[in-house]
């Protein structure tokens, strides 16, 4: 860290869309040359603003909106380093493409907010929530933001505790949890940067507690679920692998003393 830089930057790297058009003619002169500036710590300024509370002795609500200012906004920049034959203007020695991280030029900019709700009725509850975020940076800037983010996505849940089943005690629970998420772009290197399509999840599970006679105050809660109870293959980073359904089974002794 040297007067509050983290890396030295790199000089003269070429541009990637010259180098596409030098492809097609070999003509050095066509090639466009940039430097990367020493990176800077990253400031951020930030306004929040939400709301807690129960209404109606049932609903319970979580709102929160935020505002971010950005100096100096962390992203990443592509060039490639290369040196020519002056007379074949054919690359000598190879090609080197750098990923390199960069400051943006311009404030960058980002907003959102979240709306979380909990209705509860009898041994029931029905929740919910949304967001929104969203990242505005200078048009003309040209770091790469790197942001991965969707802009939309929500849930939709049921869940239920100490209910019977033909005639059993009230021991059984479950929870039932449905995911869609919006595509977005991957910012991620020069050979994983693409689009993340949309997508849905649904999540389960169902539990079931009971007491031991010999054993005072203690419980024994068994749970069987899974993530991605459909097995809706989806890719979540772009060049991963898809992720599809993830099964689990636990057993949780709790002991009370008192």
């Amino acid at each position: 860290n040297v007067d509050g830089r983290f890396e030295s930057g790199r000089d003269s790297l070429i541009t990637v869309d010259s180098f596409q058009n030098y492809r097609r003619n070999l003509n050095t002169d066509t090639l466009e040359y940039f430097n990367v500036d020493a990176i800077r710590p990253e400031k951020v300024r930030t306004v929040e603003l939400g709301y807690r509370g129960i209404l109606w002795e049932r609903l319970y609500v979580d709102l929160t909106y935020y505002f971010s200012i950005y100096q100096d906004f962390i992203g990443f920049q592509i060039g490639l380093n290369a040196e020519f034959d002056e007379v074949t203007g054919l690359p000598v020695g190879g090609i080197q493409p750098y990923r390199v991280s960069a400051n943006a030029l311009e404030n960058v900019t980002t907003q959102g907010f979240s709306i979380g709700t909990n209705y509860y009725f009898g041994k029931y509850t029905l929740n919910g929530n949304y967001s929104f975020n969203k990242l505005v940076s200078g048009e003309d800037d040209p770091i790469i933001p790197a942001f991965n983010t969707p802009e939309n996505k929500f849930n939709v849940g049921i869940s239920a505790r100490d209910f019977k089943i033909l005639g059993s005690k009230p021991r059984w629970g479950f929870g039932v949890n449905y995911k869609w998420i919006e595509g977005f772009l991957f910012e991620g290197s020069p050979q994983f940067t693409g689009n993340i399509d949309s997508y849905d999840l649904v999540d389960a599970q169902i539990s079931y507690t009971t007491k031991f006679s010999s054993l005072k105050n203690t419980t024994c809660q068994f749970k069987l679920g899974a993530s991605n109870l459909l097995n809706n293959e989806v890719f979540q980073v772009y060049g991963g692998p898809t992720v599809g359904r993830l099964a689990y089974f636990s057993v949780l002794f709790e002991f009370n003393n008192r």
